[in-house]
């Protein structure tokens, strides 16, 4: 978070410091770093690569053991208290012979052991055994200890994630370029039609003086008798509609401003010119097919990429998993009648094996709907492909048909301008009036 934070100061810095100036004038450079700058979806978008950045280091650790500490303390108020009745216990004696230990039975004559009443022999002597009591006391009872797990075969789950890590981290940087690439084009797309709005009001100013001269001599015309009402009033109306016009073109150029402020990211009431021409604008366009180089295309590419690595992943559910777990601890407190029943360290390791059997067609089903996402994101590349062609072909010939109208325009213009000198030297030599 405290990155994102400071990516969102940064707008407000640029809005101070164009708010302090009077009056900036910007290049189509300047517009461009400004809004790359203050952007708030691509600042997201720095985000979001520094994220897959992290996710991509927190798979890989993956590979390695896993350390842990761990502790726990009993307190319990209760105790298990048992009681082992007592009994008689036969006895036993040594034999001279070979040193074993021979039942002390009493024999008969013959030598047949004695059988009493409840079938068993009957020995010679009987031991007694009395009740002892259990007092088992668990409160106080800690353990400490060091645990490590280490995978040894996971079916490729392991790797397959952390490919498929590195894969979206790639997405994310390509991410960022379109967006990057997105922002130049609305702040270009704002530029430009501020330039606009500026040439159209020039254009209304003119034909306002335009007609504003020519409703003055008009109206000195009538007042002369040379002119009737009816021509004064069509030229009211022009005067009128030049009026609006001239309206209509502040208003644009008041929009057009705060539209490109949004763009750049700054205050809309920022006072801003632009230092470009019309001119500029005229650049060359070489036709070209190329377009895997686009950020949308090297996208779909990635992410049939990451296809590939998840039917690994959903196919590594169903192979055999090995891992090994180590353990090393300390035990005490667990009493005995008052004395300590289990107090020393010990280290304990423990291999663990699953091995898939049967999953009633679960994985074979599992991966076939993985298969399916991945071609189907290829269908989408491919459609995207054709999509771009025709975007690539409507706007080269656009661009075309805009350089060839402007290429009129300017003959258009050079023709005006030299009707424009005819009409003056007729007016200077009395051929022509000057409202015509």
């Amino acid at each position: 978070m405290k990155t994102i934070y400071a990516f969102s100061i940064i707008p407000a810095i640029v809005v101070r410091s164009l708010t302090i100036t009077a009056q900036q004038t910007l290049t189509l450079e300047q517009c461009r770093e400004t809004a790359l700058r203050n952007n708030k979806t691509a600042a997201a978008a720095e985000q979001i690569e520094a994220k897959a950045g992290y996710e991509a280091q927190s798979y890989r650790a993956n590979y390695f053991p896993r350390i842990s500490a761990a502790g726990a303390y009993l307190y319990s108020g209760s105790e298990v208290n048992k009681t082992l009745q007592g009994n008689y216990l036969p006895t036993y004696v040594t034999n001279p012979a070979t040193g074993a230990l021979d039942a002390n039975i009493i024999t008969m004559p013959d030598g047949s052991p004695l059988i009493g009443a409840d079938g068993n022999p009957v020995f010679k002597e009987y031991a007694y055994f009395p009740d002892m009591p259990l007092k088992l006391n668990l409160n106080g009872t800690y353990m400490a200890g060091i645990h490590l797990e280490q995978p040894v075969f996971t079916g490729g789950k392991i790797s397959s994630a952390y490919r498929m890590s590195r894969t979206g981290k790639e997405i994310a940087a390509l991410n960022k370029t379109l967006t990057r690439v997105e922002i130049i084009v609305q702040t270009d797309e704002a530029y430009w039609l501020h330039l606009k709005t500026i040439e159209m009001q020039t254009v209304a100013v003119a034909f306002s003086k335009v007609v504003a001269e020519l409703y003055r001599n008009v109206q000195d015309a009538y007042q002369a008798g040379m002119k009737s009402k009816n021509d004064v009033l069509k030229v009211q109306v022009q005067v009128n509609r030049s009026q609006l016009q001239l309206q209509q073109a502040e208003n644009a150029i008041r929009l057009s401003k705060m539209n490109l402020c949004h763009a750049m990211g700054i205050d809309l009431s920022s006072d801003i010119t632009v230092s470009a021409s019309t001119a500029d604008a005229l650049v060359q366009i070489t036709p070209t097919d190329e377009y895997a180089n686009r950020p949308e295309y090297a996208i779909l590419n990635r992410q049939i990429e990451l296809k590939d690595h998840q039917i690994a992943l959903t196919k590594s559910d169903f192979l055999p998993n090995v891992g090994v777990t180590a353990n090393y601890g300390y035990m005490h407190g667990l009493e005995l009648n008052g004395e300590p029943l289990i107090s020393r360290a010990s280290f304990s390791a423990l291999l663990s094996v699953k091995i898939p059997l049967f999953h009633q067609g679960e994985g074979k089903n599992k991966i076939n709907a993985a298969k399916a996402d991945k071609l189907i994101m290829q269908l989408q590349r491919d459609e995207l492909n054709e999509k771009m062609k025709l975007e690539l072909a409507k706007t080269q010939n656009a661009c075309n048909e805009s350089a060839t109208e402007v290429a009129m325009t300017a003959r258009a213009l050079e023709q005006a301008e030299e009707n424009m000198q005819t009409c003056r030297n007729h007016y200077q030599a009395g051929m022509e009036t000057l409202a015509n």
